[in-house]
């Protein structure tokens, strides 16, 4: 049932040469940095089961003009003093003809460094910060980056969900800086008033001091920035104290593990992210049916994220029938692909171009709230 699956999935994707056989065929190396251990390992390893699914689906239906696809994993422990390295061993001893980032925006930065510098392509599936595709015209981005996510949030917050008085909860690292900056650059066009700004360390998981503060605050919605071990205790705390606003977040909540570490507290919590449950688009569907048979536990969006920067370069290398870098950074800056995060192209600057889902916890699941599908309000730099 997968490997048909699997067929229905690709043959949308991409066209590929499915008669001629790869079993005898070279291997067309990707390079993969991702971080297996330490504090981002759980986004890791999900990041790899989605990189894999999509390899796995390629070779399934013929490889790339008859070409395997093979992932070149290596551990960056989301650490940019181990993904530097990593990246010149991808390109000068791998010989990697492309790679891809399934980790956090420092480490990918630093990569990405190596990569622009050395012409071969690299794309940053879920890493948000703005700097990333500014190393160079070889670096790409499959996702929001974080100042488009935060533009989303303001409108959540104030157009849809009607809150004026806001709250905010910033992770003082590149990812919660780069969401407040885009929050901030659309409360007046929403009507928003920031009424108080609190920041804290990725280290942090008590936050007693913070919940006093916001409960005298009285907000009409708290827009909290952090990744699903610290936004759990967060907002567990939150709610314990009896503060019942509304909480939104954004793609760094994107995962059962948040669920399961705040608990009942999780429900009704609203985040921006790339990837829809309940999408009926087969595209998705096929996706999320797919990981939670390799995985064991539902898709998140670093897996669907992972996913679809792999595909894109697995249609790009099929459009560009040759590995010549330059052929193939061409063929990626053209692309205009169905993915399970929605439909893909770039801009100028190798930013994506697509809607911002909104997503809910209900029943302990993540599930559809809306999507916003505003091309200006969502328009990433392109310089």
């Amino acid at each position: 049932m997968l490997k048909t699956l699997q067929a229905s999935v690709m043959a949308l994707l991409i066209s590929l040469a499915a008669s001629i056989g790869i079993a005898n065929a070279d291997t067309i190396k990707i390079g993969f940095n991702v971080p297996l251990t330490g504090f981002a390992a759980a986004d890791g390893q999900s990041a790899l089961h989605g990189a894999e699914l999509a390899v796995e689906q390629v070779n399934a239906n013929g490889g790339v003009n008859g070409d395997a696809l093979e992932l070149v994993v290596y551990d960056d422990q989301a650490s940019p003093k181990e993904s530097a390295p990593l990246a010149i061993k991808m390109i000068t001893q791998d010989e990697v003809v492309a790679g891809v980032s399934g980790s956090y925006s420092g480490s990918t930065r630093a990569a990405a460094t190596i990569f622009a510098e050395n012409n071969v392509p690299y794309i940053s599936a879920y890493a948000i910060h703005p700097d990333i595709t500014r190393a160079g015209e070889y670096v790409f981005r499959t996702s929001f980056m974080g100042e488009v996510q935060g533009r989303a949030g303001a409108k959540l917050i104030g157009e849809m969900l009607g809150a004026k008085r806001v709250t905010m909860i910033t992770l003082n690292n590149d990812f919660g800086i780069s969401l407040a900056n885009g929050f901030k650059e659309q409360t007046d066009n929403f009507g928003i008033e920031v009424i108080s700004e609190y920041e804290y360390s990725i280290k942090d998981r008590e936050f007693g001091a913070i919940v006093s503060k916001i409960k005298s605050d009285n907000p009409d919605a708290i827009y909290a920035s952090g990744y699903f071990f610290t936004a759990g205790p967060l907002v567990s705390q939150l709610r314990a104290a009896g503060i019942d606003q509304p909480v939104i977040g954004q793609e760094g909540y994107d995962s059962q593990k948040f669920i399961e570490i705040a608990g009942p507290a999780s429900e009704g919590v609203m985040i921006t992210t790339s990837l829809d449950r309940d999408s009926s688009d087969p595209m998705t569907q096929a996706f999320i049916e797919g990981f939670s048979n390799k995985a064991g536990y539902p898709a998140d969006m670093v897996a669907a994220s992972a996913h679809t920067a792999i595909l894109v370069l697995a249609d790009a290398l099929a459009r560009s029938g040759s590995l010549d870098k330059a052929s193939l950074r061409d063929a990626i800056a053209a692309t205009d692909l169905k993915a399970s995060t929605g439909q893909i192209s770039f801009n100028a600057l190798g930013e994506v171009k697509k809607d911002v889902q909104i997503q809910i916890v209900r029943d302990g699941n993540w599930h559809h709230h809306s999507v916003i599908s505003d091309p200006d309000l969502l328009a990433p730099p392109s310089e």
